[in-house]
Parts: C-alpha cells; sequence; structure tokens
C-alpha cells in the first residue's frame, strides 16, 4: 500500500532518493549534462515535499516550490525503478497539484529533458501542455517546459 507523507528537503528519506534520481539521470543523459542541470537543482530550501512509501519504504518522491506569485514548479519527481509503472508517480503529481492549489496557486510548471520519455507521457498524459523553455532552460534544446492550470 502507497501513502504519501508531507515533509521538507531536510527528510533524509527524500535526500537518498533524491540522489538516486541524480543518478539515474546521469546514466541517461551523460555527466555532463547533468553537470549543467545540477546547478538548478538545489534542494535545500524546498519547503513541500512528498515522499511516497511502500509500507515503510521510502519508493518515490516529488517537490514544489514557489517558481511565481501564481505557479508553482514541480521539482525532483521520482519512482524507484521496481515501482514505475504502478501509478506512484501520478499519485505523487496529484498531490503536488493538490497542495499547489491549496495554497493559492493558480497553476505548476516544470522542466523535464528530452529523453525522459516515461515523464514527457506523464506530463502530457496528465493534462500539462508545453510551453516556451522559461528562465535558465530557455534556449537549452535539451529541456523540455510544461504547465498545467489547476
Amino acid at each position: 500500500m502507497i501513502t504519501l507523507f508531507k515533509t521538507n528537503s531536510t527528510n533524509l528519506d527524500f535526500i537518498k532518493l533524491v540522489a538516486r534520481l541524480d543518478a539515474d539521470l546521469t546514466k541517461a543523459d551523460g555527466e555532463e549534462l547533468q553537470d549543467f542541470y545540477a546547478q538548478f537543482n538545489n534542494i535545500q530550501d524546498y519547503k513541500y515535499v512528498l515522499i511516497a512509501y511502500n509500507n515503510k519504504n521510502p519508493v518515490g518522491c516529488g517537490a514544489i516550490k514557489p517558481f511565481s506569485s501564481e505557479a508553482m514548479e514541480i521539482k525532483r519527481m521520482y519512482v524507484e525503478n521496481g515501482y514505475r509503472g504502478k501509478g506512484i508517480a501520478s499519485k505523487i503529481l496529484a498531490e503536488l497539484e493538490s497542495w499547489a492549489k491549496d495554497l493559492s496557486y493558480k497553476k505548476c510548471v516544470l522542466e523535464t529533458g528530452t529523453k525522459q520519455q516515461d515523464a514527457l507521457r506523464l506530463y502530457t498524459r496528465k493534462g500539462y501542455v508545453r510551453i516556451t523553455n522559461y528562465g535558465q532552460y530557455a534556449g537549452f534544446e535539451n529541456s523540455l517546459c510544461f504547465e498545467k492550470i489547476l
């Protein structure tokens, strides 16, 4: 049974899951590309973090952080390999969106890489639409940015 737990980025389970996420992304994208992304993925000050647990075992995570006065940015979405395809990422994403809405935000934005095909399918299936790459991702061809009105 999967349960979701709200916390912040000081949670040790979140820190371990993010390390696994970074290792997976390095395998997929290569070290040079991950070095570029690492500068934008500092998790020190995330106040809104979700961890998915299977019993007491952390198997997935995600976070939101303020992007603008109207939008939260979805960050650090990850599900362990053995738990993928079971709807966990969808549950995390839905809860993050609900949390953003509860905090009076009107939309969520996110960035993912062109090689992250599972993530691209998830986000488009869940109603995210492609937007012009924002901020640090502007002009970066390996990034795809999306938004969803809540």
